[in-house]
């Protein structure tokens, strides 16, 4: 009989916990409804703020939404929203620590490629005087570059080539003015390797042609002729209808008149015949 009854006993608690155990799940199944409810509804009134203007109280209801259920699929597109509201605002470090948040938790998303793409913009937004601070527009290119390589068939590798040409462009205007500083205090070492370097470096720009016209003009007064030659003759063949081009070949045919100087001339003549009607 003591045994019947201690078997009664074990049996009811066994469904006791079973009892328990499913009641656990429900409760849990629930809760995890209610969070998802609770973190759409967030996301929903972020995004409408967001449309309105409010970019920073738009962030950070996507960071109260990211937080109320971060298992969900709305959490990593909640943590990009706040990126951009930050960024939309000029805030480019919170951005900044938005994105990186976003990487460490949400590596394999389908959206990292627009990560990365707003990730080089908050460098590249972030330029202030690239004539005085060059690091914000080589780091945004580097990020630019890294999208360009690993997404190479979406738009924002498109977006993305077209900024680095922009940089690029920036980037040699600067090596120029360098180089003609050098120029004028004659040290002709430090002046061609900046202009060798916009040929190396940003061969694309507008700026390539004045750097091979530069390098005839410093190797001819060096006396290095055929080097002087040599740059010319590449000058002639990609750009011959360049007024660089017609500098470069005066120097070596000084009664050459440039179109330019034509035109002046012809300009002077004509304001002389001018005054004889006056």
């Amino acid at each position: 009989m003591q045994r019947i009854i201690i078997l009664i006993i074990y049996t009811f608690l066994l469904v006791g916990l079973n009892s328990c155990k499913s009641n656990k799940e429900k409760i849990s199944i629930l809760s995890d409804d209610n969070l998802e409810l609770q973190m759409i509804d967030a996301y929903k009134e972020a995004y409408k703020e967001l449309e309105k203007g409010d970019a920073i109280y738009a962030a950070k209801k996507f960071n109260e939404a990211e937080l109320l259920y971060p298992q969900s699929e709305w959490a990593p597109k909640a943590v990009l929203l706040s990126a951009y509201s930050y960024y939309s605002q000029n805030y480019y470090d919170d951005a900044l620590l938005e994105l990186d948040r976003f990487f460490k938790k949400y590596p394999k998303h389908k959206s990292t490629d627009y990560a990365h793409f707003l990730y080089a913009m908050c460098f590249y937004e972030n330029i202030i005087d690239e004539k005085k601070d060059l690091e914000p527009l080589l780091i945004s290119k580097t990020r630019f570059e890294f999208v360009v390589n690993n997404y190479p068939n979406t738009d924002f590798a498109q977006d993305a080539k077209f900024k680095i040409n922009l940089i690029n462009d920036v980037l040699a205007s600067k090596e120029v003015y360098l180089g003609k500083y050098y120029l004028k205090k004659k040290k002709w070492a430090a002046a061609i390797n900046r202009f060798q370097n916009i040929l190396e470096n940003y061969g694309t720009t507008i700026y390539v042609e004045e750097a091979l016209h530069r390098l005839v003009e410093i190797n001819y007064k060096l006396g290095l002729i055929e080097e002087a030659e040599k740059y010319a003759n590449v000058l002639g063949y990609n750009y011959q209808s360049s007024e660089w081009y017609e500098q470069s070949y005066k120097i070596f045919n000084r009664e050459y008149q440039t179109s330019s100087e034509i035109k002046k001339e012809k300009s002077s003549v004509f304001n002389k015949f001018k005054k004889l009607f006056k």
